[in-house]
């Protein structure tokens, strides 16, 4: 049980009723971490900007990002991360327990690995790999963005926020 509640709609400040209209309004849905960020609208905002550097990562495509979150949400041992990515790779016709990375999403595996596992300490070939694709921008997102996956499993692991039901046909070991 999470240790700290989801936001009651019904009672809660003009201010925290606003951010959450507007989330549903522009992502259509409200998860339980959103509902459980919402106590502090500037908290949700700042976790939100997750889905701007998305946005400036959409070159690299989809599936690419999705291997790089799940690998980052599973060295942070985050079940409902790990479920969200999963959730989107099975949706998308992919089976994350036996997927075929590309080049591509090899080297994004093993970086998100690695930075869970020791940010300083970054091996020199995943580096030297990186910039052979990618520009310093691009770089840049991706950190940040590897960053705020890193922030999202943190809190919903020190928090235990409750499993959003809509992703438990997705979980580790479900019957797909």
């Amino acid at each position: 049980m999470s240790h700290i509640p989801q936001i009651d709609y019904d009672t809660a400040s003009d201010e925290i009723r606003a951010a959450h209209d507007e989330e549903v309004r522009v992502r259509g849905r409200m998860t339980n971490m959103k509902r459980t960020l919402l106590h502090s609208p500037a908290a949700h905002r700042i976790y939100a900007e997750w889905f701007t550097l998305r946005a400036e990562l959409v070159s690299i495509g989809d599936r690419p990002i999705w291997v790089f979150s799940h690998a980052i949400s599973k060295a942070c041992n985050s079940k409902i991360a790990i479920t969200f990515f999963r959730r989107a790779l099975i949706n998308n016709g992919f089976d994350p327990d036996a997927l075929q990375l590309s080049e591509e999403e090899a080297l994004l595996d093993a970086f998100g690995k690695a930075i869970v596992a020791d940010s300083n300490a970054i091996p020199s070939e995943i580096w030297v790999r990186l910039k052979q694709r990618y520009d310093a921008k691009m770089l840049v997102d991706l950190v940040a963005f590897a960053g705020i996956m890193i922030a999202t499993a943190v809190f919903n692991n020190v928090v235990e926020v409750d499993f959003d039901p809509e992703l438990e046909a997705f979980a580790e070991g479900a019957a797909q």
